[in-house]
């Protein structure tokens, strides 16, 4: 039998813990990880691009667990009311080949997505970082102000998006937690208006093109931008010259995936990024300065999903009681008897699997 964690499962482990406390904890997990990273199989994700969206295969190893998850991202989806991105995945056993659990990874995506913006941020940003701009207000957004105000200690959130309403939600979503009952909301009606003052900005877009949510006139030296939502060939939020900066310097998970998919896909293979690994294991410099300009262009990598499964795997094995299993693997009598043990005619089928306790 395989651990199975679904919908319900994962809003009652997150429940238990408290939103804030689940990313905080999450975000130590990919941080550990991070520190490890020469112990991972690591490669670009395999993508499956449509003229409507793209499917996405995300697998690596550390040798002794292996993780895939698959995803999708179909930004006219919620005109027909599903979701943009959904996801499902596993986490497996090398030895065996076995899955020890079978995860959505929806949901999970983006508390993982959330809890590595605010770990590079924590790297990255001035220490004093108190006020973040928040561009773009839809599905992304609660978790990125929630792991903000707990990780960075932003006090002051200036919200934007060309929906108003997106950012209404936003605004209520997060004016309904008491754990935030100390952050100062501001709706603003521009990007250039959201990002004044700002310590840090995060843009956390849709649109599947290059689009120019920051140009270089908003941009002010000792920022932190915390880019998200460019995540594929093809689709970007920052104007190539804010990259481009005397001051700036950027940030990358996986260099040869951000290539392809992320901010830097703009840019010639010879403009110089660090990877965040580095600055983790202390082999790169992180902030240098003040003044300088930190650019976290995040595409979302293997290695942080490996380490959301880890850790969820880790949550059900210290509470058995309620957790859900899946006989997705048969269990057999006899290993080397697939067909007797399952389908063979002369077992009843309810006996055909070996029984559990």
């Amino acid at each position: 039998m395989v651990d199975y964690i679904g919908m319900a499962d994962i809003q009652r482990l997150v429940h238990e813990l408290g939103t804030a406390t689940f990313i905080e904890r999450l975000a130590g997990h990919i941080e550990a990880d991070y520190r490890r990273w020469g112990q991972f199989e690591k490669s670009a994700r395999l993508a499956s691009h449509s003229d409507v969206g793209v499917i996405e295969l995300m697998p690596t190893s550390d040798g002794r667990h292996y993780s895939f998850k698959y995803v999708n991202g179909h930004p006219k989806n919620t005109a027909a009311g599903l979701l943009t991105v959904t996801a499902f995945g596993v986490l497996a056993d090398v030895d065996t080949g076995y899955p020890l659990l079978l995860s959505e990874l929806t949901l999970t995506t983006a508390l993982r997505t959330a809890a590595m913006s605010a770990l590079a941020a924590k790297w990255l940003a001035r220490p004093d970082s108190r006020v973040m701009a928040l561009i773009g207000n839809g599905a992304q957004s609660e978790f990125q102000a929630i792991a903000f105000h707990r990780i960075v200690g932003i006090r002051t959130l200036r919200l934007f998006d060309t929906d108003p309403a997106a950012s209404a939600k936003l605004a209520r979503n997060l004016r309904s937690l008491p754990d935030l009952a100390d952050l100062d909301i501001v709706i603003c009606q521009s990007t250039a208006e959201a990002v004044q003052g700002a310590d840090v900005v995060t843009t956390v877009t849709a649109d599947k093109r290059n689009a120019t949510i920051l140009t270089p006139d908003m941009v002010a030296p000792g920022m932190h931008l915390n880019a998200v939502g460019g995540d594929c060939p093809g689709k970007t939020e920052l104007h190539a010259d804010i990259l481009l900066r005397a001051d700036a310097r950027v940030f990358v998970e996986y260099e040869p995936q951000s290539r392809i998919e992320g901010e830097i896909q703009q840019l010639p293979a010879s403009f110089g990024v660090t990877e965040f690994a580095d600055v983790v294991s202390g082999d790169a410099p992180g902030r240098s300065a003040a003044n300088e300009l930190t650019v976290f262009d995040s595409v979302g990598f293997a290695l942080e999903d490996f380490s959301a499964l880890h850790f969820l795997h880790t949550l059900v094995q210290a509470q058995r009681e309620g957790v859900r299993q899946i006989d997705l693997v048969p269990q057999l009598d006899d290993p080397k008897d697939l067909f007797g043990g399952t389908l063979g005619a002369s077992t009843p089928a309810r006996n055909r699997l070996k029984r559990v306790a």
